[in-house]
């Protein structure tokens, strides 16, 4: 992702290596140090949540077993990318003695919140810029041109299916495999399979205090990302100067080119990064990258060694991690 925005940005200017080094002799690093505590707080609030998801086909499960699952499933992600997203479902699923595809449907409502929070975080941001009257550069038009309607239309149909999935989960599923049935036997079989599990996974919503509860972590989740980014911004504090407020639409922005592919950008945090800070807060490319790449290591890499130390000490290693994310994928 990098790359891109050093290609792009030393085409329009030179890169100067020695501001972009230089800036790490600056940082304030006991604010570094600091800001991986939320960070760490996430996976935390993360197996909270989805122990409520566990409780339709497991009453009582163990909030360790799932952290130690979500920290060696996040590991995953970071070394194999998006096949390592069903590392973690599948070892919940091993270590809870629960079947697979209940805690894939689990994954599925885990990835419905979060693009929810992310819209509304984005939703704040785009009003915050609006309001503030910010100028954007040329490849941020489109964000906010679009960007309004994108939310509104998105967590208009997330809500709706929440509300299906909650209200109307019997009809909602004959409906689906309805559409689906033409399908090869065997791919409607396994669609069959994971909309049932979803349609069970999705009893954990029916409790008004289970809702709440998931909501409430999804809340804290995001917290706690929102305090890594002010501690992160705190250390760069007289290179990057950003106010909470800013902290805020940096985060919202980011969230939302993670997951939408901006026309002439992409996706990727790193590369959201670098555009929010240089062309809507005027910050150097050079200290905007050194800010994206410490972004990227906080949120993505400081998890990895535990991970690993995790995965390792449970008889796993880089082979088997690959092997895992195969089977959940397939099944």
């Amino acid at each position: 992702m990098l790359l891109w925005v050093f290609s792009s940005r030393t085409a329009e200017i030179a890169f100067d290596w020695r501001v972009a080094l230089g800036s790490f002799a600056h940082l304030r690093w006991s604010w570094v140090l600091l800001s991986v505590v939320p960070i760490f707080g996430t996976y935390y609030g993360r197996a909270l949540r989805w122990a409520v998801f566990l409780r339709p086909v497991k009453r009582r499960p163990s909030i360790g077993r799932i952290l130690s699952a979500t920290v060696v499933g996040f590991t995953a992600i970071t070394l194999f990318g998006r096949p390592g997203e069903f590392v973690r479902p599948y070892l919940i699923a091993r270590k809870e003695e629960v079947p697979v595809t209940s805690q894939l449907a689990a994954w599925v409502l885990e990835r419905i919140f979060d693009l929810l929070m992310a819209l509304l975080v984005f939703a704040f941001a785009l009003s915050q810029v609006e309001a503030s009257g910010m100028h954007l550069g040329p490849r941020l038009e489109w964000v906010l041109e679009v960007g309004g309607r994108v939310v509104t239309v998105a967590c208009a149909l997330i809500l709706l299916v929440l509300l299906c999935l909650r209200h109307f989960a019997e009809p909602f599923r004959r409906r689906l495999l309805g559409a689906v049935r033409r399908l090869p036997e065997k791919r409607f079989t396994r669609i069959e399979k994971l909309v049932d599990a979803l349609v069970q996974g999705v009893e954990s919503t029916r409790s008004d205090a289970a809702m709440l509860a998931v909501f409430a972590y999804s809340i804290v989740e995001w917290v706690l990302i929102c305090c890594c980014y002010w501690c992160l911004a705190q250390a760069f504090q007289g290179q990057v100067n950003l106010r909470l407020v800013d902290v805020l639409i940096l985060m919202g922005f980011v969230s939302f080119g993670s997951v939408v592919q901006i026309p002439g950008v992409g996706g990727g945090m790193q590369v959201v990064s670098v555009l929010v800070l240089t062309e809507l807060f005027g910050v150097r490319v050079e200290l905007a990258t050194s800010f994206a790449i410490f972004l990227w290591v906080l949120t993505f890499v400081a998890i990895v060694p535990i991970g690993l130390f995790l995965g390792l000490k449970e008889g796993l290693d880089w082979h088997s991690l690959k092997r895992i994310g195969r089977e959940a994928s397939s099944e």
